[in-house]
C-alpha cells in the first residue's frame, strides 16, 4: 500500500518457517522433567447418578502417583461469569456420554491406562433428555436443578424494534421457512493439550493449548483455590483453534490439581476421540424465520425464533443466544426487527463458540429467504443487495453503530469479476441445467465492544473497562520486544502487532521481537475470539508505539541541541492512520524531528518538524541515527512504553444493548458457482467470488489466508459436516468418520478486498477472521437453487437432501 513501509505489504507469518520445518514446539511437544502422564475416565452414560466411585485399585497400580474424583474439586467454571456451571470432574451425577468422572497421573502411558480402567465406578440412570424440543417440556427432572427451572431451558433471548405489523404489510413479497442445522464440531489440528510444570515453591506454570491464557489463569486460581500470583498461564505454537479452545476446560484443572497434589509435573493430550467428547462446536439449531421485501424500501421486516441446543453447559451459550438474533441487524437496512432465541441443555457435549460465532446459521436463513423473496418480486439479488445495504455512519434500529462499509464497491467488482450479469440475467436458471450462481452477503463485528471481565484499567467506571494493553521495551542493543496479552492461534496475529510497531516506529520488522499470551511476562488481554486482536490488540499496539516515538524524538532533540518538542493535544479523539494512500502525519501527533525510513530509521532536524518555545520554525540542518537517539534515551534506564485500548461508548440502554456492540464490523459478499449432478445430488463447488471489507489489509498475504480459511470451513459446513449421535453417544468421533473437505474440494477462489474508511481501527484495520465464513453457506444453498430449482433448508446440504428434493421438483413438473 503507498505511503506506508511495511503496513500493507504482503509478509509471511512470524514463526512460519518453525512451523514448515518442525521447529515449532506446540503444547505436547515441551519437555518437562520427568512429568507424569495423566488419563481421563469418561463417563458411559448420557445421564446418571454417580453411586459410588473407588479409585483403591487404581491407586495401588505400579507407577500410580495419584487419582482423582470430583470430590476433590469443590468450584464448578466457565467463560461467563453468569454460567460458572461445569466441574472439572464429575460429582454426583453425570450429564453427558464422555464427562470426566475420575483421573489418574503415572509414571508412563501404560500405567496410566491400566489403572484407569481399575477404577470402579456405579451409576444408577437417569432418564437422559436429547431432544432440545423435549428440553422445553416440564418433566419433573431438570440436568441442572440448582437453576430451579421446570424445564431444562438455559438462556431465553427475546429483542423487538419497530413495528412488525406494518413492516410485512408494506411489503410486497413475504416468504418464510423452517431451517435446521446439525452440530458441528471445529476439527482443529492439533488436538487439546496440557503440560503443568511446579517448581520448588510450589507455583506452578500451566502450558495449555488455549486461545484464552488471561480466563484460564482466573478460572485455575478460583477451581483449584490457589493464589493467582502463583499460577502462570502459557500459551506455546497452536495448532488452530476457530473458537473451540476459547473456554477454560476441566482436562486443565485435573493436571494443575494433580501436579499440586504429587509436587511432580504433570501432562496430558487428548485424543481426538476426547476432542470430540470435549466439543464446545457449534450449536445445533432450529430456525423459524419470515422476511418482508420491497423492491424499493428493501427488507421490510424480519422475524425469527431460534432454539438452540446447548448440551449441558453453559459455555459461551448466553452470547450465543442473543448472536443468533442480534447479528440479523446487518448488513442491510431492517427496520422493523424481531427475534427469540431459547438455548437449551440437553445431555450431549457442550457447545459453545465456532468461527462466526451465533451468526452462521441465522445468517443462512435469512440470504436464503433473501433470495426467495427477490426471485418471487422478479428482481436481480444481487442488484437488489446493492440497493439496500447498510451506509456509513448510520444507526442500526438495535442501536449498533455502522462507522464505514465497504460492500457496495466490492459488490460490484464481485459482480463484474464474476461476470454475474451474463450468467444470471434478469432470472435464475439461465445457466444450463446442474449449473448455478447464487449470491449472499453478511457482516461481523471486530471485537465486541462488552467485556466478559469488567476491569477499570481505562477508566474510572465499568463502561471504560480496557480491552487490550500492549507494553514495549527497548534496550542497548536497539532492539524492540513487544509483549502483549494476545493469543497467536494461527491466524498471525503476532505478525501484525509487529508490523504496526514497525510502521510507527520507522525500523524493520527484523527488529521487532514479540514476546506473547504468556500471563507472567504480558499485561492483560482477553484472547482470541469474536475476530478481536487485530483491532483492539493492534490499537494498542498502535499506541504504545506512539509513546515510544516521543520518548526517542525527546532524546533525538537533546542531542541535536533542539528544544523538547511541543505536542499537541487534539480536542477530540482521532485516528492518525487512516489509509488512502497517505503517509500518517506523526507530527499531528506531536512537533520534532521526523524519522527518514529511506536511509534507515535517521532523525533529521527539519523546519517543519520541530518548532521552539516562541513558535517559530528552527532548524540547524543536523541528523543522528536511530541507535544515538536509543542511546540517549537509555540514559534514563531501559525504554518502556505502554498502549491500552479502550472501546469508546456505544449502544443502548434495553436489555441485551450490549450484545453483538462493536466498534466497528466488517461487510462480505460472496458469488458462488457450482455444479449439480442430478443422477447423484453430488455438489461441487467450482468457484467462489469473495468480496469481504477489512478495511486496511494490514498483511494482504494474512488476508488472503483467512478469507481461504473461510471458505474451506464454510464448505464443510455446507455440504458435508455434521456430529451425528445415538442415545447421545457420538457415532463419528474422527477423522475418517467425520468428514471435512480436503484440499480438493476447494473451489477455484478470487478474493476482492475493498477499501473502506475506518477510521477507529489501526491503520484503518477491521476483522476478516470470522467474518468471511457465514455468507459462503448460503449462497451455495442460492446457486443450487439456481442450478437445479431446489431450495434446501437443512444444513448440511448432502447429495441425498438433494436427490429428495429434485425428485420433488420433478414429481411436481419442473
Amino acid at each position: 500500500m503507498s505511503g506506508y513501509n511495511v503496513i500493507g505489504k504482503p509478509t509471511p507469518c512470524l514463526g512460519s518457517l518453525d512451523k514448515v520445518t518442525g521447529r515449532a514446539q506446540y503444547t505436547d511437544d515441551i519437555v518437562l522433567h520427568n512429568p507424569l502422564i495423566v488419563r481421563i475416565l469418561r463417563s458411559t452414560r448420557a445421564s446418571a447418578k454417580i453411586k459410588e466411585i473407588d479409585t483403591t485399585l487404581a491407586e495401588r497400580f505400579p507407577g500410580v502417583k495419584a487419582a482423582i474424583t470430583g470430590k476433590d474439586f469443590k468450584n464448578t467454571f466457565g467463560v461467563l461469569p453468569i454460567s460458572k456451571d461445569e466441574p472439572a470432574i464429575a460429582k454426583d451425577v453425570v450429564r453427558y456420554i464422555g464427562e470426566p468422572v475420575a483421573a489418574v497421573a503415572a509414571e508412563n502411558a501404560k500405567a496410566a491406562e491400566e489403572a484407569m480402567r481399575l477404577i470402579y465406578v456405579k451409576y444408577t440412570d437417569i432418564k437422559p433428555c436429547l431432544d432440545s424440543r423435549q428440553a422445553l417440556e416440564k418433566t419433573g427432572s431438570t440436568i441442572h436443578p440448582e437453576l430451579k427451572r421446570d424445564t431444562n431451558l438455559h438462556k431465553s433471548a427475546h429483542q423487538q424494534f419497530g413495528d412488525m405489523s406494518e413492516g410485512f404489510k408494506n411489503a410486497s413479497a413475504v416468504v418464510e421457512g423452517s431451517f435446521e442445522f446439525k452440530p458441528l464440531n471445529h476439527a482443529f489440528t492439533e488436538p487439546h493439550a496440557t503440560q503443568v510444570e511446579i517448581d520448588g515453591s510450589g507455583d506452578l506454570t500451566v502450558y495449555s493449548s488455549t486461545q484464552v491464557p488471561h480466563y484460564l489463569h482466573i478460572a485455575l486460581s478460583e477451581v483449584l483455590e490457589f493464589p493467582l500470583h502463583r499460577i502462570r498461564v502459557v500459551k506455546p505454537f497452536l495448532g488452530g483453534g476457530f473458537g473451540g479452545k476459547s473456554d477454560p476446560f476441566g482436562h486443565e484443572m485435573i493436571c494443575a490439581k494433580l501436579a499440586l497434589m504429587t509436587g511432580r509435573n504433570t501432562k496430558l493430550a487428548l485424543s481426538r476421540e476426547e476432542v470430540f467428547f470435549t466439543n464446545h462446536g457449534r450449536h445445533p439449531t432450529e430456525i423459524k424465520m419470515k422476511l418482508g421485501l420491497h423492491p424499493e424500501c428493501g427488507i421490510t421486516a424480519l422475524e425469527t425464533e431460534a432454539l438452540i441446543d446447548g448440551g449441558a453447559y453453559g459455555s459461551f451459550g448466553v452470547v450465543t443466544s442473543y448472536y443468533n438474533g442480534v447479528l440479523l441487524q446487518g448488513p442491510y437496512r431492517v427496520p422493523n426487527f424481531s427475534f427469540k432465541c431459547d438455548r437449551v441443555y440437553t445431555n450431549k457435549p457442550m457447545c459453545g463458540a465456532m468461527r462466526g460465532h451465533g451468526g452462521v446459521n441465522p445468517r443462512f436463513a435469512s440470504e436464503v429467504l433473501l433470495d426467495m423473496a427477490c426471485v418471487k418480486a422478479g428482481i436481480d439479488p444481487c442488484e437488489a443487495r446493492l440497493k439496500f445495504l447498510l451506509q456509513e455512519n448510520t444507526i442500526t434500529a438495535n442501536e449498533f453503530r455502522i462507522t464505514s462499509c465497504g460492500l457496495s464497491e466490492g459488490l460490484k467488482t464481485a459482480m463484474e469479476r464474476s461476470g454475474w450479469r451474463e450468467k444470471y440475467g434478469e432470472k435464475h436458471g439461465k445457466l444450463p441445467y446442474g449449473k448455478g450462481i447464487g449470491v449472499a452477503c453478511g457482516f461481523f463485528i471486530s471485537g465486541s465492544a462488552l467485556p466478559i471481565l469488567w476491569n477499570n484499567q481505562g477508566g474510572k467506571d465499568k463502561s471504560e473497562a480496557t480491552q487490550s494493553t500492549v507494553r514495549l521495551t527497548i534496550d542497548f542493543d536497539g532492539g524492540v520486544t513487544v509483549y502483549t496479552g494476545a493469543s497467536d492461534i494461527g491466524q498471525g496475529s503476532d505478525t501484525v502487532i509487529a508490523m504496526m510497531v514497525a510502521e510507527v516506529l520507522g525500523i524493520p520488522l527484523s527488529m521487532i521481537k514479540i514476546i506473547a499470551a504468556d500471563t507472567r511476562l504480558c499485561p492483560v488481554d482477553f484472547g482470541s475470539y469474536s475476530s478481536r486482536v487485530t483491532f483492539m490488540a493492534g490499537n494498542a499496539a498502535r499506541n504504545a508505539a506512539i509513546r515510544m516515538r516521543k520518548a526517542l524524538t525527546e532524546a533525538a532533540c537533546k542531542l541535536m541541541g533542539l528544544p523538547p518538542p511541543v505536542y499537541k493535544r487534539p480536542e477530540e479523539p482521532v485516528n492518525f492512520f487512516r489509509q488512502g494512500g497517505r503517509k500518517p502525519d506523526f507530527s499531528s501527533v506531536y512537533l520534532g524531528p521526523n524519522p527518514d525510513y529511506s536511509d534507515g530509521f535517521i532523525f533529521k532536524d527539519m523546519k517543519i518538524g520541530c518548532v521552539s518555545a516562541s513558535g517559530s520554525a528552527s532548524g540547524s540542518g543536523k541528523s543522528i541515527s536511530y541507535m544515538e537517539a536509543v542511546s540517549k534515551a537509555l540514559e534514563g534506564g531501559a525504554l518502556q512504553a505502554s498502549g491500552i485500548y479502550v472501546s469508546p461508548k456505544m449502544g443502548g440502554k434495553f436489555k441485551g444493548a450490549g450484545a453483538g456492540l462493536s466498534p466497528s464490523y466488517s461487510f462480505t459478499a460472496f458469488i458462488t458457482e457450482v455444479s449439480v449432478d442430478p443422477d447423484t445430488g453430488f455438489v461441487k463447488v467450482d468457484k467462489v467470488t469473495c468480496a469481504h471489507d477489512c478495511g486496511t489489509p494490514i498483511n494482504p498475504l494474512a488476508v488472503e489466508g483467512q478469507i481461504e480459511g473461510s471458505i474451506h470451513m464454510g464448505l464443510g459446513q455446507a455440504l458435508m459436516e455434521s456430529m451425528n449421535y445415538v442415545d447421545g453417544a457420538i457415532q463419528n468421533p474422527s477423522f475418517l468418520e467425520y468428514k471435512i473437505p480436503s484440499p480438493f474440494e476447494q473451489p477455484k477462489i478470487d478474493i476482492i478486498c475493498p477499501r473502506s474508511d475506518e477510521s477507529e481501527g489501526p491503520f484503518g484495520a477491521k476483522e476478516v477472521g470470522e467474518g468471511a465464513l457465514a455468507p459462503l453457506v448460503p449462497s451455495v444453498a442460492n446457486a443450487i437453487y439456481d442450478a437445479v430449482g431446489i431450495r434446501l433448508m437443512s444444513v448440511p446440504m448432502t447429495p441425498d437432501k438433494v436427490l429428495e428434493a429434485i425428485s420433488k421438483v420433478r414429481e411436481g413438473g419442473r
